[in-house]
């Protein structure tokens, strides 16, 4: 059994076809051409021209020849093929699919720099309004529920008070982004066996490749974040990025500009760890059971997503800790001396709830955001090829 298509209209049925999904029936012949230019008229739709292309006078059954039926033969050029069953469904797929972006940039560790810098611009800009409430909930300016928080950010600065400190949020991610998934993909390549070898390290490869990932990144753009907090927190001491960087550095030094790096590194070690671990065991699963290569952009969000809410969860206290460092002595607020000290000072003053305060709105800044990131990052990787590779 076959179906007989047409090129230049979608065949719905046998020996019929519609334009706009208005029925003009004829009779056609298989494998066969036919001349003419290409004419219609909406006034010609719908209409049963029962011509035959093989007959110079066309005529109905009843001996009447149709309206428009010599403009229709004349004008209007038609090849009908002969074509397999599910043939036609199959040629429109491939059409879909060869319908995409490619940019070629020949180096990969450049494909997968501006792959990174982009996937994270976009998924930080998208989550900023949850990033201001989150830092907020956490020192506690601006009120101890995220409904509270919401409402005092529109009410004392609008809508641009959510996004406050986005920009550098911005810049600080996008390199960061793009040198942690770079590290990611150098050490989990180096790291894993090639097929028929032994392992090289008896723990997973892309375990120990996202720890070296988060402390990478976190070691060159760490002053970006610490701005960024402080232009959130204390938006009127400061009047933008260069001039909180140059008051930084004169009234408190060039080290406040690493203040609480060391809970910072502590906390994305495990974070880091985790979430690329999950990420990548997540797609493996996902392989195996659905038997597909290639994982589309929906299911890459939720992989993503899921990973992100794995990670943040398990290594929040310590962010808690990083910002009460980073904010310091502001206000009249406690100085920490180190990690344990700013733990075991917010345990003892507000419980454990303390150290989970903001974990609410956390998980909904960094569960998307994750998502949206892998998601972002596997899209550019699809469009930035080499000349003969394209990267899955």
């Amino acid at each position: 059994m076959s179906n007989k298509g047409m090129a230049l209209f979608d065949d719905k049925r046998d020996m019929f076809f519609s334009i706009c999904d208005l029925g003009s029936q004829w009779s056609l012949e298989p494998n066969t051409s036919y001349p003419g230019g290409l004419f219609a008229s909406v006034g010609q739709m719908g209409m049963g021209f029962g011509a035959s292309p093989n007959s110079p006078n066309p005529r109905n059954n009843d001996g009447t020849k149709p309206p428009f039926s010599d403009l229709f033969v004349k004008y209007l050029p038609i090849r009908v093929i002969e074509l397999p069953e599910g043939e036609a469904a199959s040629t429109k797929k491939k059409k879909k699919l060869e319908l995409k972006l490619k940019i070629k940039i020949p180096n990969p560790s450049l494909r997968r720099l501006i792959s990174g810098g982009i996937a994270g611009a976009i998924s930080r800009t998208c989550v900023a309004p949850l990033e201001t409430i989150r830092t907020h909930l956490m020192v506690g300016s601006s009120g101890n529920s995220t409904t509270e928080v919401f409402h005092n950010i529109l009410q004392n600065d609008g809508w641009k008070g959510l996004f406050r400190g986005n920009l550098i949020n911005v810049i600080r991610v996008a390199p960061s982004k793009a040198i942690e998934l770079f590290a990611f993909d150098t050490v989990n390549k180096t790291l894993s066996p090639k097929p028929g070898e032994v392992s090289k390290i008896p723990i997973p490869p892309s375990l120990v490749a996202g720890a070296c990932a988060g402390v990478s990144s976190t070691l060159v753009t760490y002053p970006l974040e610490l701005v960024k907090t402080r232009l959130t927190i204390e938006k009127n001491m400061y009047d933008g990025i260069l001039d909180a960087f140059l008051k930084i550095l004169q009234r408190e030094g060039p080290a406040e500009l690493y203040r609480g790096l060391a809970p910072s590194l502590i906390g994305v070690i495990p974070y880091a760890a985790t979430n690329y671990f999950a990420y990548d065991t997540l797609r493996k699963v996902y392989r195996k059971i659905f038997k597909e290569e290639k994982i589309g952009n929906i299911e890459t969000l939720l992989i993503g997503s899921l990973a992100g809410a794995i990670s943040s969860s398990a290594t929040f206290p310590l962010e808690v800790a990083r910002k009460h460092m980073q904010v310091g002595a502001l206000h009249g607020r406690q100085v920490y001396k180190n990690v344990i000290h700013a733990l075991s000072s917010i345990l003892e003053q507000e419980g454990i709830h303390g150290l989970y305060k903001g974990l609410g709105p956390s998980c909904m800044k960094l569960v998307p955001a994750a998502g949206i990131s892998f998601m972002c990052y596997e899209a550019c990787k699809r469009i930035l090829v080499d000349k003969n590779e394209d990267e899955a």
